[in-house]
């Protein structure tokens, strides 16, 4: 137990006849009834408290007895006294609800973070903090710091194929910060976007006040001729692992979608959500690396590492960088300098690289075991996209109803995204399908919850027929 006693925040009327004590316990009982106060919030001792209000400690030690033996605080061996949980006239203190039980967690979109490399980000740190100039831990650069950008061009040349200098990249908090500040310095160009696609990524563009253009994706990735179409300035695309349907961007259409850019002036914006994970096939070269003047490369680590890190970065073409890096300036300064400085030297030792070589073979194995359960459970169910990534996409039978399902299985503690999910409309006549992530658990748990899936739908009358997986 630490031997320093918390602060707190305590307001008493001195101007009123009461008493200090009545005071004192007037304020603790209604910080406590609001939810200020929390429960298992532990207090000052009264010596603190008494010397920080400016009152003896007698009228501490009775407010703290009073509001005790009201039910409002208890006392805990070696902890001090703390707020106890309480019901008051006003109904129960008010707490979050818990979340509903959930068995099985088939969302796509995020990695198993239980898989981050702990004992590697911490010598990684330790040798950071034993560098890092005094003068890093002021106000930087926007951009970001020298080290990361040296570091990030180097490896993104090394493992993407980008092609880019340390002075073309700006540091960002994860992939929706950067795409923030490229929808407003894009805004009044007009931005495709696939549809399919990231729901969070449409709403993140009209936020930013820029029009916003769904264009069909189909087996070969984005509809082009559509994107000509429709006059936009700009495009998201997931070239190398479609989000969420998992097709790759054919070859004649990374052409065109090339050819577009070039003609008409446009940007394509590159989300690289994924591109590190790949098992049936080699790696798809990053398009920025063909096009540098006309992509802007995003990626992150939020796949990779960990969410929680909340780094990213895009790589601008030269007539956009000055813009991005005003509008990075603008809306929060920069990312933090010792996860910067960390991450550098993270790549830097080649503990990202051995890092993805261990998660790409855990997370090969589930997929292998979701693309097992998914053939002798379900064999009517047909996986496509399955060669990269952390999701499939499951085509199901004609007719069914696949946000039906996926509420029904909800119900059951089956998290499970249908594809409508992600159309910018309703599509009624596209065949029905469900999005699902295998990241996030066990070979055994994934052949558990596909099991127990199984169990549910069948007791709705599905029938089932031998089909192939599509390796696509």
């Amino acid at each position: 137990m630490s031997t320093s006693s918390p602060e707190l925040f305590v307001e008493i009327d001195r101007s009123r006849p009461r008493g200090l004590r009545a005071e004192l316990e007037r304020s603790l009982r209604d910080a406590i009834r609001a939810g200020r106060l929390r429960p298992g919030v532990r207090l000052p001792s009264s010596r603190t408290l008494a010397a920080d209000l400016q009152v003896t400690r007698g009228v501490v030690i009775a407010a703290y007895q009073q509001l005790t033996a009201e039910g409002y605080l208890t006392s805990r061996q070696g902890w001090g006294t703390v707020v106890n949980a309480i019901t008051t006239p006003d109904g129960p203190q008010r707490h979050r609800p818990p979340p509903a039980a959930v068995r099985y967690d088939f969302r796509p979109g995020a990695p198993d973070v239980g898989l981050f490399p702990h004992a590697a980000w911490a010598r990684a740190t330790r040798a950071t903090m034993r560098s890092l100039p005094d003068e890093s831990l002021g106000y930087s650069d926007p951009a970001g710091l020298p080290a990361l950008r040296e570091t990030l061009a180097d490896y993104l040349g090394r493992v993407r194929g980008v092609s880019c200098e340390p002075d073309d990249i700006v540091v960002c908090n994860g992939f929706s910060h950067g795409l923030s500040l490229l929808a407003r310095v894009l805004a009044e160009r007009g931005i495709a976007v696939e549809n399919p696609g990231h729901p969070d990524w449409r709403e993140q563009i009209e936020w930013a006040g820029a029009g916003c253009h769904p264009i069909e994706v189909d087996d070969e990735g984005l509809r082009v001729d559509r994107l000509t179409a429709s006059r936009a300035g700009a495009v998201l695309v997931t070239p190398a692992h479609q989000y969420p349907t998992g097709v790759v961007l054919s070859a004649g259409r990374r052409i065109d979608l090339l050819d577009w850019a070039r003609t008409s002036g446009a940007y394509i914006v590159e989300d690289d959500y994924d591109a590190e994970y790949r098992y049936d096939r080699q790696p798809v070269g990053a398009l920025q690396g063909v096009a540098p003047d006309h992509v802007v490369h995003a990626g992150s680590l939020s796949k990779s590492l960990a969410p929680g890190l909340r780094l990213g970065w895009l790589v601008v073409p030269p007539a956009l960088r000055e813009e991005v890096v005003a509008a990075r300036a603008r809306s929060d300064r920069f990312t933090p300098s010792i996860i910067q400085a960390t991450v550098a030297e993270f790549i830097q030792r080649g503990d990202l690289d051995r890092h993805l070589r261990r998660t790409r073979r855990s997370y090969r194995q589930r997929r292998d075991a979701l693309i097992a359960a998914l053939r002798q459970q379900l064999p009517a169910y047909r996986a496509t996209g399955i060669s990269a990534g952390l999701h499939v996409l499951v085509r199901l039978p004609d007719g069914m109803d696949a946000t039906h399902l996926a509420a029904t299985a909800a119900r059951h503690g089956i998290l499970i995204q249908p594809l409508d999910r992600y159309r910018s409309s309703p599509a009624p006549d596209q065949q029905p399908a469900l999005v699902m992530g295998y990241s996030r658990l066990t070979p055994h748990h994934i052949e558990e919850g596909i099991h127990h899936l199984a169990t549910i739908l069948s007791s709705e009358g599905v029938t089932t027929r031998p089909v192939e997986d599509d390796h696509g």
